[in-house]
Parts: C-alpha cells; structure tokens; sequence
C-alpha cells in the first residue's frame, strides 16, 4: 500500500528534478546526461575481493548520480525507476559486450538482483534493486534483448550495516550470508546470468552473490542434474516456483565447462555507479 500511494503520487503532484532541484520536472536534461550520458565501462574496486565477476558500471558515484540513487532506495521516488532501468540496462549490455545474447534462439538474459535485508526492504517500503531489474528488464527486452528477473537469492542469515564497515569487515560480516532460495536454482538454469545491483563500492556483495551462483551451477553439473528452463512471470512471486530434477547427464565434459552453461556462460554483474578511482584503474 505505501509503495502504491507513493506510485500515485508521483504522478499527480508537480515535481521538481530529484537530481539537482530544476522546477517542474522530475528530471533534468542534465542529471538525465549525468546518469545514461556516457558509456558504460568496467569497473574494479581496490583491493578486489576473490570471486568478484566483471563488473559494468553506468556512472560514477558522485554529485547527481548519488542524489538520484539515494532519492529512489531511501526517499521512495519512484518515479525514477524507469531511468536508473535504462543506466542499469545499458551496463548490463556493456558487459554482455554484443555476445549475441538477443539473437534468435539463444537463452535470455537473467537478471539476478543482489538482495537487500528484510528489515531494509521493510523499512523503505519497496525493494529498490528489485524494482530497477524489473525496469531494466522491460528496457531490454524493447530493445531486442530477452531478458527477465530472476530473484532467487536470499540472505540465510542476519547482517550488519554495511555503512561504516571498510573493506575487510564487509567481506567478512557478508562471508556466507547469502543461500538460493528453494527451487531459484532451476531458474538459475535458463540463460545468461547477470548480477545486478545499484551500486558497488568494496564489491563484497557482489563477490558472495557470485559464490552463491557459481556453487549452485557447480553442483548441478558435479550431480549430473538436468536444469530445465523456468518460466516466470515478472513482478509476480518467482519464488513460488519449485524445481524439477532428473538424474542422468546434462552434459559432457569438465565440470567447469559444464559450470559455465549451467549460467548461459562467463558470469557477470552490472551496477549503476561505482566510485570514480574504480573507473580509473582501467586506463592503465
């Protein structure tokens, strides 16, 4: 119901740029070029935590881009869901570097949104990754590419703030807090995975997501599991769908290789914003 109430607000109430304050729009020119104005690139924190996937990032966090991404996760501004989709759309494509992933035949791109805590998503009135994969998602699939959301990860266990923590202490108060949820490995099964989430600073998240899907991929192939491709139904419950398993093989071969066409192939992630030195570090 609050996440309702605020949808419709949105769109009676005059409204002035979330970014920067300019009247009677709820974004500007400007702030628009700030966040989807430049291309995406990759980007690599430092020090770069073991596991982490390439990343793509849209913008640097800073200015603008923190404002807007902070309106929408904190302030409930809703109405900038569509355009933090297309910043996160445009990342994923970067990443996904013209692999073919829209092409005719091949499997669709999942986008597996990084989980916030229940409390967090209880206590903002929405899930706000949750509700730019969905953005994203739809940005892709009218640009040819088929893409839907598959939100199969979960935290199995309670953790900390993350703000205030340095490096270190986020990939420790992180370290195997996340599990798949019941029948998401199934899902995870149906084609190209991208993690998704609005922002990366130290990449812990990101790193533990990437350990819960690649374990899943593996011990799918190492089982000698059949992964049938799921069928969801976007902003409906995924979750309630539940997983068929036959024994048998999947596939021949290694298991690593098998491991990377359980997640449609090399695992990626893409974010909206990253810090700027995490930009940097690629022009060396």
């Amino acid at each position: 119901m609050r996440g309702w109430w605020r949808d419709l607000t949105d769109l009676v109430l005059p409204a002035d740029c979330t970014g920067c304050g300019a009247p009677r729009t709820v974004l500007c020119p400007r702030c628009r070029a700030a966040l989807c104005g430049r291309a995406p690139r990759r980007v690599r924190p430092v020090p770069e935590p073991a596991g982490l996937p390439v990343v793509h990032a849209a913008a640097p966090y800073a200015g603008e881009v923190r404002t807007l991404l902070l309106a929408h996760k904190e302030r409930g501004a809703l109405s900038l869901a569509g355009v933090l989709g297309v910043a996160l759309a445009g990342a994923v494509r970067a990443g996904l570097g013209g692999s073919g992933a829209g092409e005719a035949g091949l499997r669709p791109v999942l986008l597996v949104p990084v989980p916030s805590a229940r409390w967090a998503v209880r206590a903002r009135g929405h899930d706000p990754v949750r509700r730019m994969a969905l953005a994203a998602a739809g940005e892709l699939r009218r640009s040819g590419t088929p893409a839907r959301v598959a939100a199969v990860l979960c935290q199995r266990r309670a953790v900390a703030d993350q703000a205030g923590l340095d490096a270190r202490r986020r990939l420790a108060n992180l370290a195997g807090a996340l599990e798949v949820t019941a029948g998401g490995a199934r899902l995870l099964g149906g084609g190209q995975v991208v993690l998704v989430d609005d922002l990366i600073t130290t990449g812990a998240s990101l790193a533990e997501a990437a350990r819960v899907v690649r374990e899943v991929a593996e011990e799918r192939t190492i089982g000698g599991t059949v992964v049938y491709e799921g069928v969801t139904r976007e902003g409906r419950d995924e979750r309630r769908i539940g997983a068929r398993q036959e024994s048998g093989k999947w596939m021949h071969g290694a298991p690593e290789k098998g491991a990377l066409n359980a997640l449609g192939g090399v695992l990626h992630a893409a974010v909206i914003a990253a810090p700027r030195d995490s930009f940097e570090i690629n022009r060396n």
